[in-house]
């Protein structure tokens, strides 16, 4: 056994009590890949007492093995014609979130889908830059609770690794990502080559027939590298193509890849089928031909006779589409999360339909069945899965970055961050998120800018990038409150504009007046308003499809085709009247002279007068202000020459200047005319 180690206070007491041999940290991340790394990054910056297992010799070793042809289909937009940092992380979607400008991905690639080494050499040098604490080459072979009512969470996380050295820790991290292959069995599946093994090289593949199982990104990532050279090539899966154009899901089959479509319904000999894979069967003859056949015709046959024995469908249907036979049959059904070190204590259980590949998470990223327990980075897609972006670096970066706002609130009593504004920023202070936010914008339906109003709404707090499936545990989730009601700020697309049979290029597709914004279909900022915090229950009953329980009101930003929110009147006029009608003020700025109408004629002033004028908060006195104040009968009319004397008028212009530097035109206070206004 290994010394024990004990790296806090908390560590010292428990090795004293228990005399065993362990490593304790409060933090233990499984997996260094993008998503551990993020994470350590974050618990850094933090001072928290942490550590990164990894089991291989180096981060990110799924990216030094997957995809298998190299290329990511991971954008890499090194221009986008703005400095912002913050806009310009929008379109770059695989750095990860650092005060290190060194760490910016665009620095590793010029390619537009750049190659996997490419993020190889990014992770690596994420962790050595930043000191990030890894241990290398430590495989975490099985997670157990102990009990224990002192622990942060009531029981301790005990690991151990392949050398059976023993971890315990307080919260745990898993951030191993999804690396398990899928695998349907069926009869001859043994035939099957997987993706994970097969040949790279496309020579080997020419002259052949291939059938290839499967319809996502790795299959025609397979199919492209061959298409080229081999005699044909057929695809079956139990779905039909998903296109990332028209379900606006990233994970979705992407135009890089899609060669196959082209030669498919331009005939050229290639094609798609859908089928059940469960339902097939692969018989091999003896020149090592493969023939595709169904399980049940193989059900009370004796198949030790041969292929001569096996009834195929083309003996029933000579057309049957599968009937000529392959070469080879490549299995690409992507990847799944690896459940098998988890003891049962820890109730680490699959989702369930097309999610059980991922554990079963609440919309906070903690495990169902364990308190303590975050799952992080692509093992975390079940909650946005087909949605948003929450599987890939350009996603759970965010996420991720929640989870940690959530720790510190949770166990070191830090609040979620947030800043105070006056009344009068609120609508400004949306328009720079909406146009700006990378958060916001790749995370759209799952993360939200949350406003928390002040009493009287004289003021408002402002939260960034909270999931907004836990918006009823706010208050106790960020350690801020919510009496005086909020405004939620999130990104959707259209109801019914995504979906794998959805014509997206129809025509009138887009649309361009404020009066009809809610009909907006591309990705564009909606303002839920709600008087009080909404309650689980409305959380639980909300729509289909709505991210948020009905609000008391809401508001859509006319989409842009720009993404450009700063239109003064078709996108910051309605809003800005859509925020007055649900606060009951003007948000307008006004001028002195007009802030002084208002309070001879109005029971209440907007609040740019009440937070201004009135306490004395305004321009200092320049000629034109003096000028126009004389006009309009609001100060006496002093000659200059009561300052300067007899001296000669061509003298006078020094000391005039002299005179607007020294001298403010006074203001003085409004109270007692508000108080006799409010009087009448």
């Amino acid at each position: 056994m290994a010394p024990a180690v004990c790296g806090t206070l908390l560590g010292l007491a428990l090795c004293a009590a228990s005399g065993a041999a362990f490593l304790y940290r409060d933090y233990c991340v499984l997996g260094a890949g993008p998503a551990g790394l993020q994470a350590a990054y974050f618990l850094q910056r933090a001072g928290r007492d942490y550590l990164v297992f990894e089991r291989s010799h180096a981060p990110g070793s799924f990216f030094a093995l997957y995809p298998r042809h190299r290329k990511l289909i991971s954008i890499n937009k090194r221009h986008t014609g703005k400095a912002n940092a913050e806009f310009n992380l929008r379109h770059d979607w695989n750095s990860l979130l650092s005060h290190d400008r060194r760490l910016l991905f665009r620095r590793y690639s010029r390619h537009f889908f750049p190659d996997a080494d490419s993020m190889v050499r990014y992770l690596e040098d994420f962790a050595a830059l930043l000191e990030l604490r890894v241990q290398y080459n430590t495989a975490i072979i099985h997670v157990a609770l102990e009990r224990d009512p002192q622990a942060w969470n009531g029981h301790y996380f005990l690991l151990t690794d392949q050398d059976r050295r023993s971890y315990k820790c307080s919260s745990l991290l898993v951030a191993t990502g999804t690396w398990v292959p899928n695998v349907v069995n069926f009869p001859g599946s043994e035939y099957v080559e997987g993706y994970e093994t097969v040949s790279t090289n496309p020579e080997d593949f020419a002259g052949q027939t291939v059938l290839i199982l499967g319809r996502g990104n790795s299959a025609f990532e397979t199919a492209e590298n061959i298409l080229g050279v081999t005699n044909f090539i057929h695809m079956v899966s139990r779905s039909r193509v998903r296109l990332s154009w028209a379900t606006h899901y990233v994970g979705d089959l992407r135009a890089i890849n899609n060669g196959l479509l082209d030669t498919y319904q331009l005939k050229s000999l290639d094609g798609l089928l859908e089928g059940d894979l469960e339902d097939l069967a692969i018989v091999k003859d003896k020149k090592g031909k493969l023939h595709i056949t169904l399980r049940f015709y193989l059900e009370n046959r004796n198949t030790s006779k041969g292929i001569d024995s096996i009834t195929l469908p083309q003996d029933e249907l000579d057309n049957f589409a599968t009937r000529a036979p392959y070469d080879r049959v490549i299995r690409c059904l992507g990847w799944k999360f690896d459940f098998s070190i988890y003891n049962r204590s820890l109730r680490m259980l699959p989702g369930k339909g097309n999610k059980k590949k991922y554990p079963q998470i609440k919309a906070s990223y903690e495990s169902r069945g364990t308190r303590g327990l975050f799952v992080l980075g692509t093992a975390s897609h079940s909650v946005d899965f087909r949605k948003s972006a929450g599987g890939f670096i350009h996603g759970f970066r965010y996420t991720t970055r929640a989870v940690h706002r959530l720790l510190e609130n949770r166990h070191h009593g830090v609040p979620w961050p947030s800043t105070v504004y006056p009344i009068t920023q609120l609508t400004n202070s949306i328009i720079k998120r909406v146009n700006e936010a990378s958060g916001l914008y790749q995370m759209f339906s799952v993360l939200a800018d949350i406003i928390l109003l002040r009493e009287n709404a004289t003021a408002f707090e402002y939260l960034e990038e909270y999931p907004v499936g836990v918006l009823a545990e706010l208050e106790m989730q960020t350690g801020r409150k919510a009496p005086n009601g909020l405004f939620v700020i999130i990104m959707e697309y259209g109801r019914n504009f995504s979906g794998a049979d959805k014509d997206v290029f129809y025509y009138n597709r887009a649309v361009g007046e404020a009066q009809h914004a809610w009909q907006s279909n591309f990705l564009h900022p909606v303002i839920y308003y709600y008087k009080r915090l909404p309650t689980e229950r409305e959380m639980r009953l909300r729509l289909p499809d709505w991210p948020l329980p009905r609000p008391d009101a809401v508001h859509h930003i006319v989409e842009d085709f720009l993404t450009d929110w700063t239109a003064p009147n078709a996108h910051v006029l309605p809003l800005r009247r859509f925020l007055e009608n649900c606060l009951g003020t003007d948000l307008r700025n006004f001028f002195a002279e007009s802030c002084f109408l208002f309070a001879l004629t109005r029971q209440k002033l907007p609040p740019c007068c009440q937070q201004g004028y009135v306490r004395m908060q305004g321009l200092l006195g320049s000629t034109g202000l003096r000028r126009h104040a004389v006009e309009a009968g609001l100060l006496q009319d002093y000659s200059l020459t009561d300052f300067l004397g007899d001296r000669p008028a061509d003298s006078h212009q020094g000391s005039q200047d002299q005179l607007l530097r020294d001298h403010t035109i006074p203001v003085h206070p409004l109270q007692h005319l508000v108080n006799a206004k409010d009087e009448l």
